[in-house]
């Protein structure tokens, strides 16, 4: 008797202010009706304790493992909550359930632009982490050069593509459901 693997799901991180409806997460999420979306306490005034929470709540609620898709401010989440979960035995269990990540447009907490309610997320630990990993950026992002970007993806020992010059890959970027990215993904995963 053969059992089947669970299919994966989708965990949707969005960063800041959460992605809108044209937000390529929001429209992934339709193409995917069994994806999850984690619900931190606040979307504008984000504080790490909550979002880690938030994290381990999603991952629980998981009815197989999880592929992460975090978008900016949601990328550093994911490095802060893999530094937690190896010392944490509460959390610990969760890394098992966690099949990849796709880190999309990670911020540089020491640019100008990073946003100052997001203070919780400096210091993202430099840490490899323990599934597959892909750092996306963009040539014209505001938030991060590439050269964060690829340093991060080397810091993590994920793998990097640099997509050009498309913003900050959100909806302001319009990109509608970006391809490219589905294309990333489905590699990943």
């Amino acid at each position: 008797m053969t059992t089947n693997k669970p299919a994966t799901q989708l965990l949707f991180l969005p960063g800041l202010g959460n992605s809108d409806a044209d937000h390529w997460q929001s429209l992934w999420g339709l193409k995917r009706p069994n994806s999850l979306r984690f619900q931190p306490g606040s979307w504008d005034e984000p504080n790490l304790n909550d979002w880690l929470q938030a994290l381990d709540t999603a991952i629980d609620e998981a009815e197989a493992p999880v592929l992460l898709v975090a978008h900016s401010l949601a990328c550093l989440l994911v490095a802060h909550w893999v530094q937690e979960a190896n010392s944490s035995d509460e959390r610990a269990h969760r890394l098992a359930q966690v099949s990849g990540a796709l880190l999309v447009a990670v911020p540089d907490p020491g640019a100008k632009a990073f946003p100052p309610e997001a203070s919780d997320f400096r210091n993202a630990p430099a840490r490899t982490l323990p599934f597959p990993a892909l750092v996306v950026a963009s040539s014209d992002d505001p938030y991060a050069t590439t050269d964060y970007a690829r340093q991060q993806a080397a810091t993590w020992q994920a793998d990097f593509v640099d997509v050009g010059a498309c913003g900050h890959i959100n909806a302001a970027s319009q990109l509608g459901e970006w391809p490219q990215g589905w294309a990333l993904l489905e590699a990943l995963a």
